[in-house]
């Protein structure tokens, strides 16, 4: 399977992630995920009072230098290692 597929069949485990993933770890996939698919950030940071969006703007844009390739490999790359630790079969 090329990188794409892969890709987009980690996208659809990463839905059954139990309800116990940090939300650390959920913001690290939500970044690589939006770099993978959209590029690099393109919007302006959310206000203050929009903490929620403004903390996945923030993990997208910690991973803004990364090339699409790069981006989709550490999102596999995670939640592989997150479902292993769940004990889900990656």
């Amino acid at each position: 399977m090329g990188l794409q597929e892969d890709f987009e069949q980690y996208a659809l485990k990463a839905k059954s992630l139990p309800d116990t993933t940090t939300n650390e770890n959920l913001l690290i996939i939500y970044g690589l995920y939006k770099q993978a698919t959209v590029g690099p950030v393109n919007t302006s940071r959310p206000g203050i009072f929009y903490q929620r969006d403004r903390a996945k703007w923030d993990a997208w844009k910690a991973v803004e230098g990364k090339s699409k390739e790069e981006a989709m490999n550490d999102y596999i790359t995670k939640v592989k290692q997150l479902l292993e630790e769940a004990g889900i079969a990656a």
